[in-house]
């Protein structure tokens, strides 16, 4: 990712990679902005509509997301004035992260599923697989290891 980097001990807490994940993509606005991009929808007018995010929240929220590297501007491949958002590697990066909120939000948010996920011809049901070793990940499997030698599994690090 060529945008904004956090380091995770400036942040209050724990340093954690998925509180600075949070500073760049955990306003609802940014999410549902990428959400709408990885559907295909490039232009402002479209993302606006499909978020449903007020013009000028969503227009500081794309605003960082291109200052974090998330989504780049690009010009409309019509020629026209306008530009449109498109997703870079980081930006990709979080199709499965979406994917897998709108399978919980179906299992645990939401009175009736509004969309499904297929893959291929059945709905999809995401798992976690280490590339490394091809094994289907479950929580059992994991084991943290604290690098930051100021915290550790139960806090900040007795002096």
């Amino acid at each position: 990712m060529t945008g904004t980097r956090i380091d995770p001990a400036a942040l209050p807490g724990r340093p954690c990679p998925a509180a600075s994940a949070l500073e760049i993509v955990g306003d609802r606005w940014a999410l549902l902005a990428v959400r709408e991009v990885l559907l295909g929808n490039h232009r402002f007018g479209q993302i606006a509509r499909g978020t449903g995010a007020p013009r000028d929240r969503l227009a500081a929220r794309l605003k960082s997301l291109v200052e974090a590297g998330v989504l780049e501007r690009r010009p409309a491949e019509e020629g026209g004035r306008y530009d449109g958002y498109h997703l870079t590697e980081a930006g990709r990066d979080l199709g499965p992260v979406i994917r897998a909120l709108l399978t919980w939000g179906n299992r645990w948010a939401v009175t009736a599923p509004p969309v499904r996920i297929l893959h291929h011809d059945h709905p999809l049901e995401p798992v976690t697989v280490c590339t490394a070793c091809g094994e289907q990940v479950g929580a059992d499997d994991l084991t943290r290891e604290v690098v930051d030698p100021a915290w550790a599994d139960d806090g900040p690090a007795q002096k």
